[in-house]
C-alpha cells in the first residue's frame, strides 16, 4: 500500500512539475499580451498601432508551406474584403530561418513584395510570439476582437475547410465569425482544426 501511495505521490509531482513549466497559450475569451515584431519593411509593429481597429486576423504562416502557399491568396483576400471594416491582417512568420532557409528576413521580403501584400508581415524569430498564442501550424489563425479591456481571442483555428480549393469551402470560418462580430454578436464557430505544416522551431 504505501509503494502504490509513493507511485501516485510521484506522479502528481511530476504533473505539477510539468503544469509549472509548460507555458500558457492563449484560449478562446483570453487577452492578448501586446508584443513588437520587425516588419519586412523594417518598422516594429505591435498591437498598440491598431488602437483604432475594430479587432485583428492574426495569421501565423510563412513562405515555405505547401498549405501556407495555397492559403496566400486567401489570406490577401481577407485583408482586402475585412481591413476597411476595422479587422485588419496582421500576418506573422514563426519559422527559424536555420532550418528553412525560405523563411529568412530577405526571403520574406521578396515573398511580400511578389503577391503584393498590404499588410504587415512580421518576422518572429525566436517564435515566442507564436508560443504565446498557442500556434502550432502554418498557417494558424486568431481572430481578435478589441474591447476597452484589449484584444480579446474570439477565433482560433483554420481559415475554412477546404485547403485544396477555396471555391470548394462551404463552411469559411474566419469569414462567418468576423460577419458575427461585426453584427454585435460572439462567433457561432469559435475553434477549429489548424490545417497546415509544424512551426520550425528555433531550437533552445
Amino acid at each position: 500500500m504505501k509503494n502504490v501511495y509513493l507511485l501516485v505521490l510521484g506522479a502528481l509531482i511530476v504533473l505539477v512539475s510539468a503544469a509549472a513549466i509548460q507555458p500558457q497559450s492563449y484560449e478562446v475569451g483570453d487577452y492578448v499580451a501586446d508584443f513588437k515584431l520587425r516588419n519586412v519593411d523594417g518598422k516594429e509593429v505591435s498591437l498598440a498601432n491598431y488602437a483604432n481597429s475594430k479587432g485583428l486576423i492574426v495569421v501565423f504562416t510563412c513562405n515555405t508551406c505547401p498549405y501556407a502557399k495555397l492559403y496566400e491568396d486567401r489570406i490577401i483576400a481577407l485583408n482586402k474584403q475585412f481591413a476597411p471594416k476595422g479587422y485588419p491582417v496582421v500576418a506573422i512568420n514563426p519559422n527559424d530561418p536555420s532550418q528553412q532557409a525560405g523563411d529568412s528576413y530577405q526571403e520574406m521580403q521578396k515573398r511580400s513584395k511578389e503577391k503584393a501584400y498590404d499588410f504587415p508581415y512580421l518576422q518572429d524569430n525566436t517564435g515566442a510570439v507564436a508560443k504565446a498564442f498557442g500556434a502550432t501550424r502554418t498557417p494558424h489563425i486568431y481572430i481578435l476582437n478589441k474591447e476597452a479591456k484589449g484584444f480579446k481571442v474570439e477565433y482560433i483555428g483554420a481559415i475554412d475547410n477546404n485547403h485544396k480549393d477555396a471555391a470548394a469551402a462551404d463552411q469559411k470560418y474566419v469569414e462567418e465569425a468576423i460577419g458575427q462580430l461585426m453584427s454585435g454578436k460572439k462567433p457561432k464557430t469559435t475553434s477549429t482544426k489548424a490545417i497546415g505544416c509544424t512551426i520550425k522551431w528555433k531550437e533552445a
